[in-house]
């Protein structure tokens, strides 16, 4: 089966703040040095049932925000989310309606989809989260190779370079990784994907897959 990595494979626009993102682009990861912009073009034309809290950070109606938490714009968040304790919101962050950001959770340059869940000690560093994809306690987004290189993405035997040093992942809506697992920078995981709790996972996990190790992927029914 061939693997394409497309927003409209990975995703469902209609649950993106700012789906116009990713008109003309070849790849989502195009969309991540311009999240910083895109904030502020989203900024201006919210209604009333979003309040500005902080120079540059705006949040909708009935979204809660624990006194320990800690906000550098710019950054949107959508109606009804939840940012619990000591949860970090860098700069340059984008989330839905019904999103959570949980404790001790670090967000940077990121569009998070409706209903995402990062509850537990999670980083999330220059990523797209799907609608209602969720990070298992301690599932880390890592954005940076050690080398410095620019990320690359493999896509079966086909490597592309994004000429991005700064890359995490693209998760796919409703997709699943459990507790621990990390995803190496220019992971892409497909839509209702499971990754295994501690797994190192790299490359491009196909729709609907399982992923148990690296040489392990089986079909999820």
């Amino acid at each position: 089966m061939a693997i394409r990595v497309t927003a409209a494979e990975l995703f469902d626009l209609s649950e993106c703040p700012v789906p116009w993102a990713f008109d003309g682009k070849d790849y989502p990861w195009e969309v991540l040095p311009e999240i910083g912009r895109l904030v502020k073009e989203l900024g201006a034309k919210l209604g009333d049932d979003y309040t500005k809290v902080a120079e540059h950070v705006w949040v909708g109606k009935g979204t809660t925000i624990h006194p320990t938490a800690v906000l550098v714009g710019p950054a949107v968040f959508g109606r009804d989310c939840q940012i619990r304790p000591g949860a970090y919101i860098r700069e340059n962050v984008i989330a839905g309606d019904g999103v959570v950001i949980g404790n001790s959770t670090e967000i940077k340059n990121a569009i998070l989809f409706n209903g995402v869940e990062v509850p537990h000690f999670n980083y999330v560093g220059d990523s797209i989260l799907g609608a209602r994809a969720h990070l298992g306690a301690g599932a880390i987004c890592s954005n940076f190779k050690s080398t410095k290189e620019p990320v690359k993405v493999r896509i079966g035997a086909e490597v592309i370079s994004t000429g991005l040093r700064k890359f995490g992942a693209l998760i796919g809506d409703r997709a699943e990784v459990g507790c621990n697992a990390v995803l190496n920078p220019g992971t892409v995981v497909g839509r209702e994907s499971i990754i295994y709790p501690l797994s190192s996972v790299r490359g491009v996990v196909p729709p609907r897959t399982i992923f148990k190790a690296p040489d392990c992927l089986v079909p999820r029914r």
